[in-house]
């Protein structure tokens, strides 16, 4: 089993960036890909960003790609997401989820977090 908490989250202008963390806690956390959901008020849980279990793989949505960057590091059970250039329409709670595979649906995760607050001001 793999308990997940985010931080990093917070409130920040068009433009400016912000690195998320999620740490885990556990043993098996190599064994695990790991993903980046966000969920805006009102709206469903959308697929950010995956990292395979050695990080030598990465898939990200379009509407992120190039401005986000998803990096893990095993030694330390952490997961990271970096934001630059963020837009307001970037606001949302961001999660990160574990799972046996790099999905693209919430579904296929089976470890998640509470979620950090990404309020980004135009």
């Amino acid at each position: 089993q793999v308990q997940l908490v985010e931080s990093g989250g917070g409130l920040v202008q068009a433009g400016d960036s912000l690195r998320l963390s999620c740490a885990a806690s556990g043993r098996t956390f190599s064994s695990y890909a790991m993903g980046w959901f966000r969920q805006a008020p009102g709206k469903e849980r959308d697929f950010v960003t995956s990292i395979s279990v050695s990080g030598g793989v990465t898939y990200s949505a379009d509407s992120v790609k190039g401005r986000f960057t998803i990096s893990r590091d095993n030694a330390k059970n952490t997961v990271y997401l970096q934001m630059n250039s963020l837009k307001p329409e970037d606001t949302a709670v961001y999660y990160c989820a574990a799972g046996p595979r790099m999905g693209f649906s919430a579904y296929e995760y089976n470890y998640w977090g509470q979620g950090t607050q990404v309020t980004v001001s135009s």
